[in-house]
């Protein structure tokens, strides 16, 4: 067997260590880019995704925070009015709450609030999602909160190249970001290309191409995803696999164009169904996609139950099985 040699400017690495080396770009481009959380500096957080940042960098530019998300938040805020870039680790996607009042009446209204006088240029990292084992607050699909919140923009990557370039261009943009990660895909390799002109920020992705079938996921469920389409490639089923990368603003054109061939569309997301993402793009191809669709669109999601204890998250999680049942249920319409 024969192997291609990667390109001179690619290297394999996780999705955590590729949001690290993003970080460290973005920390050596530009000195107003200053990192603020709890354990992100000595520890490295619990995900050690800042390690070794604050040893290169200094305790000035990499902070250690106290337990305070609505103070990390709130000195972000200001740090932000007075030029700096911050960016905020939420350690885990169940503390954001406390910062909800700061993230929804300071950082999404700011910009506004000053008539476009004052920018408010922060990122706000949030490990979110489930499959970790993680006791109570430590798993959670908060994304649909901050994706109806105008002002804010909400992005979320599925993979490691997605992730080092996706953070950089976080950070360089004058609105705020909510970058969502996927926690347990934290350890997943893939190639990352250090170099070159990335994807824009705010746009989808066709990820596997297919004829049947277009299924639309983010973060962690794109992986999942296509692990379905490759089962249903066994039965003779082309299922297409969309990438959304952003939530706020929705790429609907790609949506779009892929479901107007297909004819059919299934949405799948950790978070629950109940008015969740899947239900505004639902709306949306309903709207844009009506005369081409075959078969309602679908939604793949979370149960509208509170995020279980760890030993059930297999059952509440979506999975293949989930995903292909509501490709046979769309198709045999």
């Amino acid at each position: 067997m024969t192997t291609t040699a990667a390109p001179a400017d690619a290297t394999t690495m996780t999705l955590g260590k590729a949001l690290n080396a993003g970080l460290r770009r973005a920390l050596e481009a530009d000195p107003k880019v200053v990192l603020c959380g709890e354990d992100i500096g000595k520890l490295g957080g619990v995900f050690r995704i800042t390690e070794g940042l604050q040893k290169d960098f200094g305790e000035a530019r990499v902070i250690d925070s106290p337990l305070a998300e609505s103070g990390i938040v709130g000195t972000a805020v200001g740090m932000a009015m007075r030029g700096y870039r911050p960016v905020v680790e939420i350690q885990f996607d169940g503390f954001v709450f406390p910062a909800f009042d700061q993230i929804v009446c300071q950082v999404a209204k700011f910009h506004n609030r000053s008539r476009g006088r004052i920018k408010m240029p922060m990122v706000i990292r949030l490990p979110f999602g489930g499959g970790i084992g993680a006791v109570e607050h430590h798993s959670e699909s908060p994304e649909a909160y901050f994706a109806h919140t105008a002002g804010l923009k909400v992005v979320a990557c599925s993979n490691p190249n997605d992730a080092y370039w996706m953070m950089q261009q976080a950070v360089a943009s004058d609105d705020p970001v909510i970058f969502c990660e996927p926690k347990r895909r934290y350890h997943e390799k893939d190639e990352v290309q250090l170099d070159g002109t990335p994807q824009p920020l705010h746009s989808a992705r066709v990820v596997r191409a297919g004829t049947d079938a277009t299924l639309l996921a983010y973060g962690p469920m794109v992986k999942t995803c296509l692990d379905a389409a490759a089962a249903a490639e066994d039965e003779g089923r082309s299922l297409e696999v969309i990438d959304l990368r952003t939530l706020s603003p929705l790429d609907m054109a790609t949506v779009a164009e892929s479901v107007q061939r297909t004819g059919h569309a299934i949405t799948v997301h950790e978070a629950a169904t109940n008015l969740g993402v899947g239900a505004e793009l639902a709306a949306r191809i309903s709207e844009q996609c009506f005369y081409a669709l075959e078969a309602p669109v679908l939604r793949v999601g979370g149960f509208d139950t509170p995020y279980p204890a760890s030993r059930m998250e297999d059952d509440y999680l979506p999975d293949l099985d989930r995903v292909l049942d509501a490709v046979d249920r769309s198709l045999a319409h």
